[in-house]
């Protein structure tokens, strides 16, 4: 069994435009568009069973609109799909939609603090975290050199705030500032995923990591459109994981957080 646990979509008419806009604001070339069947292709031809999928909302007027997209895209692919909702702290109702969105089956929440334009530690985000402490997790990008919204610092600073928040950090906790997520992080109760972070760093840091983290709070993911499947499963089966660790982190850790 594998889940890949961190997989953008988006509907097909705006799929282009959404991976330009992500190709462009990492500058990086990415490896698929952000369609539904293209996902479905990659991950089949890595032998990728299910996947967490999710989009995010730059605006508080989309939220809804993308919560219905995530919520039909899970119904239409059932036995592939977990799906995560989009919040923006600057929108009203959260606890109703929150409610809205887990009565439909959604399991967590995605927040992109980079592209949302807020800081994670931000007082105004509080709300959020206090709809959904004790009951669903959030995964967080975490990590940019040329940004201060979603600084390692920053995600401790919100663990220590609310001790039942359960959160994922995306790409190790830390993309492009790992050093910072092992200073910062490691000592919390921390899940991470290991999308976006192979491309960037040394197999050997990359290995280092997951012994940093625990091999019980890492999760694998693609990070779709951004890279291929078969590629990045090859780094993670690639660095003398055991196949006790190599199941944890494919599909165990994810599915024992949402009790799949």
């Amino acid at each position: 069994m594998i889940i890949d646990s961190h997989a953008h979509i988006y509907p097909d008419k705006i799929s282009q435009a959404a991976v330009k806009s992500i190709s462009e604001f990492y500058d990086t070339e990415m490896a698929h568009d952000g369609r539904i069947e293209t996902l479905i292709k990659s991950g089949d031809e890595a032998g990728v069973d299910k996947f967490l999928v999710h989009s995010v909302a730059t605006t508080p007027a989309q939220v809804s609109r993308i919560n219905d997209f995530i919520i039909n895209s899970v119904m239409e692919n059932a036995d592939r799909f977990i799906g995560f909702m989009t919040l923006h702290p600057d929108m009203e109702n959260i606890e109703e939609e929150v409610e809205r969105a887990v009565s439909a089956g959604l399991k967590g929440v995605k927040l992109h603090p980079d592209f949302q334009k807020f800081a994670i530690d931000d007082k105004k985000v509080y709300p959020i975290y206090e709809a959904v402490q004790g009951r669903l997790p959030i995964l967080f990008h975490i990590g940019d050199y040329r940004y201060n919204f979603s600084k390692p610092k920053q995600l401790a600073n919100v663990l220590d705030n609310f001790k039942k928040l359960q959160v994922i950090g995306a790409h190790f906790a830390g993309w492009s500032e790992w050093d910072d997520a092992e200073k910062y992080l490691k000592d919390y109760r921390l899940w991470v995923d290991s999308s976006s972070t192979s491309h960037w760093i040394t197999k050997d840091k990359f290995r280092k990591l997951i012994d940093t983290f625990g091999t019980d709070f890492v999760l694998f993911g693609s990070d779709f459109p951004m890279w291929s499947h078969r590629e990045e499963l090859d780094v993670v089966e690639s660095i003398g994981l055991n196949d006790e660790q190599l199941d944890k982190i494919l599909h165990r850790n994810i599915e024992n957080l949402l009790g799949l």
